[in-house]
C-alpha cells in the first residue's frame, strides 16, 4: 500500500535569506531576475522560495511583486533563530559576521575572542567559524552593503549573547 505525500509546506534557508535580501533590495527591484542576480540564487530558487514564503505567510503578491508582511518581523525575531540555528565550526579566514561586523561592530566593543566568520575564500579575517544561512549569503553581502547588515544581525540574533541580541533586534526593527 503506497504511502500518502506529506504535503505540509516547510521553510528552508534559502527561502528565509531571500526574505532578508528582499528587505535589503528595496531600489534594486523585486522581479525574480532581479531577486535572482542579487542575491545569487537561481531564478527557480527565487520563485519556489518565495511561494513557501507566501505559503508560510510571510509575505503577499502586490500587482505581481513580493511584499514583506509584518508576520516576517514576528518569525524574524522569535522563531527564526531556532529554525535555522548557527551552527559554529573551527578557525577559518572568512566574511565577519555578527557582532564582528557593522553595524554591530560600531556599538560593541571587540573581546580577546575572535570574531565570528562566514567561511570564505576571499574573507580578510580570521576567526571561528559561523556557517552562513545559504551558500551564496557571503558573496552577494559583499555586493551589497544593507543585505551584508542585515544578515550580521540575523547571526547576531542566531548565536549572539543577550545583549548582541536585543542591539541586533532593535536595529533590524528600524530597518523594517
Amino acid at each position: 500500500m503506497p504511502r500518502p505525500a506529506n504535503r505540509q509546506a516547510v521553510l528552508k534557508p534559502q527561502d528565509f535569506y531571500l526574505l532578508l535580501a528582499l528587505a535589503a533590495c528595496r531600489d534594486q527591484g523585486t522581479t525574480y531576475p532581479e531577486l535572482a542576480a542579487f542575491s545569487g540564487l537561481s531564478m527557480s530558487e527565487v520563485h519556489g522560495a518565495l511561494k513557501r514564503a507566501e505559503v508560510a505567510r510571510l509575505l503577499f503578491f502586490d500587482s505581481k511583486r513580493p511584499r514583506l508582511l509584518p508576520a516576517f518581523k514576528e518569525f524574524l525575531f522569535h522563531g527564526a533563530k531556532y529554525a535555522f540555528p548557527a551552527t559554529r565550526g573551527s578557525m577559518v579566514v572568512g566574511v565577519p559576521t555578527a557582532h564582528a561586523a557593522p553595524p554591530l561592530n560600531a556599538l560593541i566593543a571587540p573581546s580577546s575572542d575572535p570574531p565570528l566568520v562566514w567561511p570564505f575564500i576571499a574573507g580578510t579575517v580570521r576567526g571561528m567559524a559561523l556557517t552562513p544561512l545559504y551558500p551564496s549569503a557571503p558573496p552577494a553581502a559583499l555586493r551589497c552593503a544593507e543585505l551584508y547588515e542585515n544578515l550580521a544581525l540575523f547571526d547576531a540574533l542566531r548565536s549572539g549573547n543577550a545583549r548582541e541580541r536585543a542591539l541586533a533586534q532593535d536595529l533590524l526593527e528600524a530597518r523594517l
